[in-house]
């Protein structure tokens, strides 16, 4: 758990899990063993494990706290569903909400849960089993949702499509409880967080921008996935609906952030940090 601070916003991160379970390889199926090596000399401890050449990635929350809100984006795998796909997701027993409690938040005190897209690691906790049934972890909230991403994994999961089950126990709850607010993409959650665009892999896939006094910050979801993703963007993940589209969007969002001083916080960095222009390209560098 670590937290910062933006202004008048509060951010902190909540950690599911502090590892992946794709190596890099496996993850970003177009890169190759060369160019991975050749961004060596920029990813520092705080990136990549020297010991075991393993490229460092979580699976988190980002707690945010504006003057008006207690918000939740993006909620990770959850406890206790049938994840066969993966095993370290599968049917879970992690201490998040404990964790939430630690960052003193409880599930009562949410305001607004925020999801960047609808993948199993990123909806994990809109919902915990209860009294036989699966129920919307935070009972207050609303649950923010970009409607074009919602009619997509909708009629994916009606149709059989969608091989997680993520839909069915952890979004479509949410929406029979009528917690669930479908929302344009470019939708203002409040005065210091708006949605933005930026698709490809998923259909509906948004990043959350926080605006304050003392500077912008990008809560990016799955736009990347690795950092040497900033330096090698054509790098499409292999979870990408539309990887060509990926990669266009992310070639977009890593010129427009470069040396803008706009924090990145991305769902699967292990830390935040800025995109800088560096040596004809373009780097990584963590928050200190």
């Amino acid at each position: 758990m670590s937290m910062l601070k933006i202004g008048d916003v509060t951010v902190i991160k909540v950690v599911e899990l502090d590892r992946s379970s794709f190596a890099i390889g496996a993850m970003l199926p177009e890169s190759t063993p060369e160019r991975i090596e050749a961004q060596l000399d920029w990813l520092g401890p705080e990136l990549l494990d020297a010991a075991t050449g393993v490229h460092k990635a979580s699976i988190q929350s980002y707690v945010v706290r504006t003057p008006q809100h207690t918000v939740v984006i993006d909620t990770c795998v959850g406890n206790d569903k049938p994840r066969n796909g993966v095993q370290p997701w599968h049917m879970r027993r992690g201490p998040y909400l404990e964790d939430l409690a630690a960052a003193g938040v409880k599930p009562e005190d949410v305001d607004l849960v925020v999801c960047t897209h609808l993948h199993v690691d990123h909806v994990g906790w809109n919902t915990r089993w209860k009294n036989g049934r699966w129920v919307p972890t935070f009972p207050k909230a609303r649950y923010v949702i970009a409607g074009a991403e919602w009619e997509f994994w909708k009629y994916e999961s009606d149709a059989g499509k969608e091989a997680s089950g993520c839909i069915a126990d952890s979004v479509v709850p949410v929406v029979e409880a009528g917690q669930a607010v479908l929302v344009d993409s470019d939708y203002a959650i409040d005065q210091h967080l708006r949605f933005e665009p930026w698709v490809g892999h998923t259909p509906g896939h948004v990043c959350v921008r926080l605006t304050t006094s003392a500077g912008t910050a990008v809560f990016s979801g799955d736009l990347m996935h690795r950092t040497v993703q900033v330096a090698e963007p054509q790098w499409s993940s292999r979870f990408c609906y539309d990887a060509a589209q990926a990669r266009a969007t992310r070639r977009a969002f890593v010129e427009r952030h470069a040396d803008s001083g706009t924090m990145i916080l991305a769902g699967h960095f292990p830390h935040p940090g800025y995109i800088v222009r560096e040596g004809g390209g373009h780097r990584f560098t963590p928050v200190a």
